[in-house]
């Protein structure tokens, strides 16, 4: 089929970028079409990450003590879960493309992305909003394993897991987490006597450890495989691949719950375990806060970042996924609530980064009472927010915007190389067709021979003839050449 010159043509980057993106790509960002139950669990995730940062600012100091034995404990519904949902949808937002884009393309797509969600972070350890536990001279402070910093970072990491096999990324994530507890102890005592090992330190752990790479690099290696699963099922689409699905991601769930728990039995608490190291131990002393009860110790599997949490918190995750799938997609649920928590996953990294504006707003005023009356009013005020923004400003300017836009631009230079070397390939086609000279095959050229060989038999016989006619009418003449 030829190819027009208006079809090769591609119009400026700049209005490229100005064209209006269709709010289902918006919304639908590296999300599953058919199965509802990811960004209802996603949305799910963020409003637990929202009350939680927002406890944690606005509730006075005599019950600031409830926010941290609910965080202690309903962790698995936060950051993790919400780390585990994003690396996981990366393979989504690579194989919807796969075959319309080339591979480039879709690799720049989630490196932007990704290094977009990273320079967010980035630009929260420079303001300080990391939890840092120390603050390292310009530009060192600019380095530290924040939600997002991690976030961005997992999207990268994710796309490079998937080109290896499920069972070899099951065995290097279960390594990396039962591995890590001694590596991070090795790397604390000895990042003050010896400065290779400080460096590491700091790019392992980093000034602000919420989500250090060891262990949570695992989770890249662990949630594609069952997004692969999910991916798989979502593809076929019958009831019989949902009831499977659902089944691995129960069983699974439920074992790696137990594994944690198993590992992660034992109290922890300051005098036991460093809190410079694994920064959820802050919790500890504001649960101890009040009158009411003395806690002793966290369990260790409820410590982020430990060999019991991650193993807890996956297989949370998992069970999680499956109890909402098994309601949402296998019976079809579907109400109010429902459809509200999925829009609420669809805009979640917006919501992520919007809430934070609101956090000063109250600090240390309002006491438990109030404080519900209010988080859920921000909560609906949040997401009404984001409708507003979406429906009449086509959500220009948000973060889910943004990421969508450097997408493009990555697709859009994707494009505009493949328009060129359609162009190359046509002139060159076109001017091979005026120059070139068809090679012969062999029967044609045998052809050729004979009948050149037929030619010169046929001059030789008219040349002999015309002798012999020449020689005829000599004698009839009279005429005798060998007296002449």
């Amino acid at each position: 089929m030829a190819v027009t010159e208006a079809e090769m043509e591609s119009p400026p980057l700049f209005d490229y970028l100005k064209q209006e993106i269709p709010m289902d790509d918006l919304l639908d960002y590296a999300s599953p079409k058919r199965i509802r139950s990811i960004d209802f669990v996603k949305g799910f995730a963020i409003i637990m990450i929202m009350m939680a940062h927002i406890a944690e600012a606005w509730l006075d100091n005599d019950w600031l003590f409830a926010y941290a034995v609910l965080f202690c404990g309903l962790d698995i519904l936060g950051p993790s879960l919400f780390v585990f949902l994003s690396a996981l949808s990366v393979i989504f937002s690579i194989k919807n493309k796969e075959g319309i884009l080339p591979n480039k393309v879709i690799r720049n797509r989630v490196f932007s992305r990704g290094l977009t969600i990273m320079f967010i972070g980035v630009i929260m350890n420079l303001v300080g909003l990391n939890q840092a536990v120390y603050r390292p001279p310009f530009p060192l402070m600019l380095w530290g394993w924040n939600i997002l910093m991690f976030l961005g970072f997992s999207q990268i990491a994710s796309y490079y897991a998937l080109k290896l096999k499920k069972f070899f990324r099951a065995i290097i994530g279960g390594l990396i987490i039962i591995v890590t507890p001694g590596l991070r102890e090795f790397l604390y005592l000895g990042k003050d006597t010896n400065l290779l090992i400080g460096i590491l330190h700091f790019i392992v752990t980093s000034p602000a450890p919420q989500l250090t790479l060891f262990p949570w690099l695992s989770i890249c290696f662990i949630s594609t495989i069952f997004g692969e699963y999910l991916y798989e099922a979502m593809i076929k689409g019958t009831k019989q691949d949902y009831v499977v699905l659902y089944r691995i991601f129960l069983i699974w769930g439920i074992i790696l719950v137990i594994i944690g728990i198993s590992l992660g039995l034992r109290l922890r608490n300051p005098d036991n375990m460093e809190i410079n190291e694994y920064v959820h131990l802050y919790l500890f002393d504001i649960m101890n806060q009040q009158d009411y009860y003395q806690f002793q110790g966290i369990p260790e599997f409820l410590i982020r970042g430990t060999a019991g949490n991650m193993f807890y918190n996956l297989g949370a995750a998992l069970l999680i996924i499956a109890i909402s799938f098994f309601f949402i997609d296998l019976r079809d649920g579907d109400n109010r609530f429902i459809r509200m928590m999925i829009y609420y996953g669809k805009i979640s990294l917006s919501l992520f980064l919007i809430h934070l504006l609101f956090a000063a707003l109250f600090v240390r005023q309002l006491n438990i009472i109030v404080f519900l009356i209010a988080i859920f009013a921000f909560v609906a005020f949040m997401g009404f927010l984001m409708y507003i923004w979406n429906t009449y400003a086509n959500g220009v300017g948000s973060p889910e915007w943004i990421m969508v836009q450097f997408s493009r631009v990555g697709q859009k230079t994707g494009q505009q190389v493949k328009r060129e070397i359609r162009k190359t390939e046509a002139a060159i086609r076109h001017f091979s067709q005026m120059i070139a000279i068809k090679k012969k095959t062999k029967l044609e050229k045998m052809e050729d021979f004979l009948a050149v060989q037929k030619e010169q038999r046929l001059e030789e016989l008219d040349k002999k003839e015309r002798e012999k006619r020449v020689e005829k009418f000599h004698k009839q003449m009279g005429y005798d050449e060998d007296k002449e």
